[in-house]
């Protein structure tokens, strides 16, 4: 008999949600357990029990994946839409596996997008206690004075929690636009747009750059690689 697992864990580990994701998934009842539907922090036995995720049977897969994408704006980050927009796995073509996104770039957001089915790795990049540093290259309407990129690397408090401050930098500037890099440690629910907002400037492009030491390089929009093993040893390291 195998070591007892939290659902949560066992669809992670299945390669189909991340643990937050699985957990939402079980609120909405989309989960069952032998025939019944599943309760939040259940343990199941994966050599016995029978899990099934919008009707279709979680397994264990052996095989450990992990992918980068440059993701193109107008797909949302997530397996099925029911709004029935473009979803970010229609780009992985040629994979047989299964994988689920690390983390969200919303829609209008381009950039690196990890992907994996290891749901060790996946938590510890997604979750906002591990302080993951994520560099994000930020184009805005107008010329952005020196007091604004001050405000910006201050604290902010979103949804009653304060934010760990950013680190911002010109990285050039005309009359009708300024590109900044902004790095962020929380990755906390649209953070960078929040900011933006709360500072009063009009984002032109948004692209994350750089997560947890990976860089997005040459990769081209919509495209995809796997991580090299350097890349996934990083990440274990962490």
């Amino acid at each position: 008999m195998s070591e007892p697992l939290r659902i949560s864990k066992y669809l992670s580990e299945c390669g189909i949600l991340s643990r937050r994701a699985a957990d939402e998934a079980i609120r909405s009842g989309k989960v069952t357990v032998n025939g019944r539907t599943a309760q939040l922090g259940e343990k199941i036995d994966p050599d016995n029990d029978e899990v099934f995720y919008c009707g279709k049977k979680a397994e264990l897969s052996g095989k450990r994946i992990y992918i980068m994408m440059n993701k193109p704006v107008g797909y949302v980050t997530t397996l099925k839409d029911e709004k029935n927009r473009k979803c970010v796995t229609e780009l992985l073509t040629g994979l047989n596996e299964r994988v689920y996104p690390i983390g969200r770039l919303d829609i209008m957001s381009e950039g690196l997008l990890l992907f994996t089915n290891d749901g060790d790795i996946a938590n510890k990049v997604m979750h906002p206690r591990y302080s993951k540093e994520k560099v994000y290259e930020l184009k805005v309407s107008g010329i952005v004075r020196n007091e604004i990129l001050d405000a910006m690397r201050k604290p902010f408090v979103m949804d009653g929690y304060t934010t760990m401050p950013a680190e911002v930098r010109k990285i050039s500037s005309d009359e009708k636009s300024t590109t900044l890099e902004i790095t962020i440690r929380e990755g906390r629910n649209r953070e960078i747009r929040n900011i933006c907002e709360i500072v009063g400037l009009k984002i032109l492009m948004l692209k994350r750059v750089s997560e947890d030491g990976l860089n997005l390089g040459e990769l081209k929009s919509g495209s995809w690689r796997y991580l090299t093993a350097q890349e996934i040893e990083m990440l274990r390291k962490k």
